[in-house]
């Protein structure tokens, strides 16, 4: 049984087929293709994505103390959730934070006050950790195409591919010389397995924005924060109208889209992840991040994309722990970070995700449109995955969901109507 392998209890959740690894293997399996991919990790999570919660938090007018806090939360408590997990599973796990729920809590900030929505985080905490105990979210995971969920994931990484073009148009000066160093890196047969070419492309950037002076002036606020923190805590209020506009749509964003991605692309990579000890483990840590003002933990798809995109799949729990110990770094630096973001153009973050999602968008196109002799339910009819990609770029929002879950739904009842024919030969 391989190390990625896991057992079932009794109550349903995975255990390790495998001790963790002690010091020495730690040390053994430790190289710098790992560190590159873990910090390439937690380099995408702390551009693009922390530019949606500055996003969620201007529409709530909150103070630049409380955004440094929320992003305290989301970095140094999943990092540490992170590091842990990946050590005992022996497997890439990276956790952060649902990037669609960030949407849809700064779409309610302005009508809800921050502790309601930190109650909310609680409650929704619970329903996860809830519905992952009682095995019904692993259940749901092992009858939903591969195909289609891949599907589901390359729509959802596409704009971030649309927003590199769109960020070169914008600004060719520094975007173009930051896609100009990127190709160069990936291309050099010296440099291209040494170096990660994301980080290059971020030297590249900041040089290009020193010559041609386009940092952003900071507002007073920013300017304010210190360069290392402590989080404020906010106590929780708990009431119905939060509760229901926030709670579901909040679950179903982090259990069947980020969840689902996450899974998808470590199961793409070879790995098999421990569905129900994940969604326990989100469930409860929502709950303990809540009074920093953090959003539910989720198992990050783009991230775990990025760190099992480079070396050998029994080592690459190494790029898990990497991006953890540094999202903790990160954390802890958040009001710095905070005062960086603002300080950049938004074409410069665009950039910087789009070449860090470019070889993830590529593996996530190739699952859910190529053939897979591993598929588990198959999918025989292209059309579930190619609905199912549709839907997810519409960006269609019903019922306070997002484009990803309907484009999930909907491809996975095209694939079911389309495949009946061949399920009724089979029987």
């Amino acid at each position: 049984m391989s190390t990625t392998e896991t057992a079932v209890l009794r109550s349903g959740i995975e255990r390790p087929t495998e001790r963790p690894p002690r010091l020495r293997e730690l040390r053994a399996d430790f190289g710098g293709r790992y560190l590159g991919a873990g910090a390439t990790g937690v380099l995408f999570s702390a551009t693009g994505p922390v530019a949606v919660i500055m996003g969620a938090a201007s529409a709530g007018s909150l103070s630049a103390t409380q955004t440094a806090s929320w992003i305290f939360g989301v970095f140094v408590l999943n990092g540490l959730l992170t590091i842990v997990a990946s050590w005992v599973y022996r497997m890439p796990l990276a956790f952060f934070w649902t990037i669609p729920g960030t949407v849809l809590v700064g779409q309610a900030l302005p009508s809800l006050t921050w502790p309601e929505v930190v109650g909310a985080y609680i409650v929704t905490g619970v329903l996860i950790g809830v519905l992952g105990a009682t095995g019904l979210v692993a259940r749901i995971m092992a009858v939903l195409p591969h195909r289609v969920v891949m599907a589901m994931v390359a729509g959802a990484f596409l704009s971030f591919g649309t927003d590199l073009i769109r960020s070169v148009s914008a600004d060719v000066a520094v975007a173009g010389t930051m896609v100009v160093a990127w190709v160069f890196v990936t291309r050099s047969d010296r440099l291209g397995p040494r170096v990660p070419a994301v980080l290059v492309a971020l030297v590249a950037g900041l040089l290009a924005l020193v010559v041609t002076g386009g940092f952003v002036e900071l507002g007073a606020s920013e300017s304010a924060l210190p360069l290392l923190g402590l989080p404020e805590l906010t106590a929780p209020q708990f009431g119905w109208g939060a509760s229901a506009q926030l709670v579901i749509p909040l679950a179903i964003t982090v259990i069947a889209v980020q969840n689902g991605q996450g899974a998808a692309v470590l199961s793409a990579a070879g790995h098999r992840p421990p569905i129900t000890a994940v969604t326990v483990l989100c469930g409860v840590w929502s709950v303990l991040a809540a009074p920093f003002g953090a959003l539910s933990t989720c198992l990050a798809g783009p991230t775990n994309a990025l760190i099992t995109a480079v070396g050998e799949r029994q080592r690459q729990y190494i790029s898990g722990m990497t991006c953890g110990f540094l999202a903790v770094v990160v954390g802890i630096g958040a009001p710095l970070l905070v005062r960086g973001l603002e300080s950049v153009p938004s074409a410069f973050i665009s950039a910087l995700a789009g070449l860090a999602m470019l070889e993830a968008l590529r593996n996530a196109f190739v699952a859910a449109f190529g053939q897979s002799a591993r598929e588990s339910p198959p999918c025989r009819s292209p059309l579930g995955p190619l609905v199912t990609l549709l839907v997810t770029i519409s960006g269609v929002h019903a019922a306070g969901l997002g484009a990803p879950f309907w484009g999930l739904v909907a491809g996975v009842a095209i694939t079911w109507l389309m495949d009946r024919p061949h399920r009724n030969q089979d029987r």
